[in-house]
């Protein structure tokens, strides 16, 4: 087991000179073992096809700090930047889009750009892990731990997208279509990097009390809602757009989505905009059946190319935008105007005690998959140098014209799947973010895909987020006490997503004080956010009651909660096998007495 800190800062191991380093660089580009290793790289690419006969040799395992061939770290690396990919680009071009503040294709563009290289230049912050001087805190996890931008703050930013818009914060025409609102994304943006600083301040809190005050019982159903929550967005692109054409009206621009004059413009729920859906969806599927480890990993973006084919060979495709689109990009070639939008601090708060916790999960399972240590001082500072990391991270990416960022899971699935956790790879595929988001007619090809082949994509995604709030709740022991607590806080969170608007009309305040309506505002969205409503009552419930005794006795999870009722079957089983020999037997010896 690798548990070497990977840090830097004071340390007992003699410092490596710079000449030993150089013949290392020298020696990893001039030399066969430098630069192909004896890797089996047919490995990666062996589909699992029924009829194909599977290797029994394990691939080698690269921990840590163990040398890399180079080859392998950038091919390695690029199917780490695969797997990411998809869940960067989803919330930059649901944000800018018509569920969101509706910025011009140009804008798209950049913020997709500028989200790839965010994303690559602050996982590397996470993969490095820096000392803090003259302290015993660190930034960064020093393991392959990478981020994105997060699913977390796209059902807050919609709702204040749409009180914006009914406020008049952003400007409507006066046939009431929505027009861009570059004023909300800059709102949504610097009141996302001033809320960062709470995940800051308890970056410094010790994990033990973290995790006793955002237990799974918090964190498992508000993460659930959220990816509930999310597959609603995700059904409506599927289905042609979450636009104004989803609601099918029988006149203006709208009648046929995404507008009239695209590109095979069709009514909203169309069979072929299903289909198309389809055949994203499928091909995940099929890849997770047969496909290789490097496809598996990389089966949502195998999805999504496979229907921007299909798209593209259909008409569905329009290159105006990719051709009007720079050669390159960077950050900062676009600004928006940025100010705090008051409603919103709340449900941002709520978002960053679960990048919080996700965090900590993420960070866990990396460690585990990465086979390192799970608990003790190193895995403690780990953890503290991951959220204040993550916590830096939202701050950073809101200077840096993004959405708050959140460190992602996928990525231990690739460690587990190629048995490679060394550092190497991780900055690799930060290297290729930074490629990708540097040139900007890759953004604008992603910005151009039609709304039903990206809803394929992101309904899955968004699917696998509730599912990993599914598999955290399983871990919590179902005595009485926690299933009332879950109760209360889905009750509640439920509602609020299938209901919406149901807490619009309890405040009926139309003064002229903005503080008192700001206020105002800021509840309804808080109890509209159904996420964020499940948290504050988990917390709350949480916290005020105990555990009973006969529930302590009691432990009960997901995985223990039918083992009596299996062994019970189990017995009546074999019982029954036990029988038929029994009677074969007698058979036997009765043909024998004949």
């Amino acid at each position: 087991m690798d548990g070497s800190p990977a840090k830097i800062g004071p340390g007992m191991a003699r410092k490596r000179q710079f000449g030993e380093k150089a013949r290392d660089v020298v020696k990893a580009f001039t030399t066969k073992e430098g630069l192909v290793g004896d890797y089996d790289y047919a490995f990666l690419f062996k589909p699992n096809l029924p009829f194909m006969r599977k290797s029994r040799r394990a691939a080698p395992f690269f921990g840590l700090n163990d040398r890399l061939p180079v080859l392998l770290a950038l091919l390695l690396g690029f199917q780490h930047a695969l797997s990411m990919l998809a869940g960067i680009i989803t919330p930059p071009i649901i944000l800018a889009g018509q569920g969101g503040v509706n910025l011009n294709a140009e804008d798209a563009q950049y913020l997709v750009s500028t989200s790839l290289i965010v994303c690559g230049l602050l996982s590397a912050v996470q993969i490095t892990r820096f000392h803090i001087y003259k302290t015993p805190y660190y930034l960064g996890t020093g393991l392959i731990s990478v981020v994105g931008t997060s699913f977390t703050v796209i059902p807050v930013a919609t709702g204040a997208f749409a009180q914006m818009y009914a406020t008049g914060f952003c400007p409507t025409a006066a046939d009431g279509t929505k027009l861009p609102c570059p004023r909300g994304y800059g709102a949504l943006i610097a009141t996302g990097t001033l809320c960062a600083l709470l995940e800051i301040l308890l970056s410094f809190t010790k994990p033990t009390l973290l995790k006793r005050i955002f237990p799974p019982l918090v964190t498992g159903p508000t993460v659930a809602l959220i990816g509930i929550s999310l597959i609603e967005s995700g059904f409506q692109d599927w289905a042609g757009g979450s636009g104004a054409c989803s609601q099918r009206p029988e006149t203006g621009p709208n009648v046929v989505c995404p507008q009239v004059g695209a590109p095979h413009a069709l009514p909203w729920g169309s069979a072929e905009y299903v289909g198309l859906g389809f055949s994203v969806f499928v091909t995940i599927i099929i890849c997770e059946r047969f496909g290789s480890p490097i496809m598996k990993s990389c089966a949502v973006v195998i999805g999504l190319l496979v229907g921007c084919i299909i798209a593209g060979s259909t008409g569905y495709f329009s290159h105006s935008g990719i051709d009007a689109a720079p050669a390159v990009s960077f950050i900062w070639v676009k600004t928006f105007p940025l100010s705090v939008y008051g409603p919103i601090v709340l449900p941002l708060l709520a978002v960053y005690i679960v990048l919080m916790m996700e965090a900590i999960g993420d960070i866990t399972a990396t460690c585990d998959v990465s086979r390192l240590e799970v608990e003790g001082k190193l895995f403690d500072s780990r953890i503290q140098g991951g959220v204040l990391a993550d916590g830096m991270n939202g701050l950073l990416s809101g200077l840096l014209t993004i959405t708050p960022l959140s460190t992602f899971a996928q990525n231990n699935g690739v460690i587990a799947l190629t048995r490679c956790a060394n550092r190497k790879a991780g900055f690799a595929a930060c290297f290729f973010l930074l490629i990708m988001g540097i040139f900007s007619k890759f953004a604008a090809a992603l910005v151009s895909i039609p709304s039903p082949v990206l809803g394929g994509m992101t309904t899955f995604l968004f699917s696998a987020v509730a599912v990993s709030g599914v598999r955290i709740i399983s871990t919590v022991p179902f005595t009485r006490r926690n299933r009332f607590i879950l109760t209360a806080s889905l009750a509640l969170g439920f509602g609020a997503t299938l209901v919406p608007n149901w807490f619009q009309y309890v405040f009926t305040y139309n003064g002229s004080n903005a503080s008192k309506k700001g206020f105002f505002n800021a509840i309804t969205l808080v109890c509209e956010t159904g996420f964020a409503l499940t948290a504050f009552v988990a917390i709350l419930l949480n916290l005020l009651l105990k555990e009973e005794i006969e529930d302590e006795a009691l432990e009960v999870t997901a995985n223990t909660v039918d083992d009596e009722a299996d062994k019970e079957e189990w017995r009546r089983i074999e019982g029954g096998r036990e029988g038929d020999g029994d009677v074969e037997k007698g058979g036997e010896g009765e043909k024998g007495g004949r």
